[in-house]
């Protein structure tokens, strides 16, 4: 554990995105190394394209993200995911292990979550790459 709290702001937006789904995404920071406060959201009319521009190139973050797929068999699907992104060359190593010491504390405050993906270059963000990973 890092001591990072997580603000309320950030459960409610949880709840919102989880219940409500009135949001396509959710990206969290870690602000003054202290705290956990939301960052960007992206209304449900957006895309998951959209998602991936919204991440800082050089920065850590979490996010909600809620994900449309289509199974194997046809179906149409929708599942949250939350994603660690920490971008391997362009974020100090000491700002990777805040964001992995902290993620516990966030992830606690969302119950349910059914994926989880850690992302550390944008291949792995890759459209093709996330649809596969959430037909698993």
């Amino acid at each position: 554990m890092s001591g990072v709290s997580v603000s309320d702001a950030c459960v409610e937006k949880y709840n919102q995105i989880k219940m409500k789904k009135d949001l396509r995404f959710v990206t969290f920071m870690i602000e003054n190394k202290t705290n956990i406060v939301m960052d960007v959201e992206g209304e449900k009319a957006m895309s998951y394209d959209d998602f991936v521009k919204a991440l800082p190139e050089d920065a850590p973050r979490y996010a909600l993200v809620d994900i449309d797929y289509t199974t194997d068999d046809g179906r149409e699907q929708s599942k949250l995911c939350f994603i660690f992104w920490s971008p391997d060359d362009k974020t100090s190593i000491k700002d990777k292990m805040l964001y992995a010491s902290s993620k516990d504390a966030i992830k606690k405050k969302f119950p349910g979550i059914m994926k989880e993906l850690q992302a550390n270059d944008m291949s792995d963000l890759e459209t093709a790459t996330v649809m596969d990973f959430m037909k698993k």
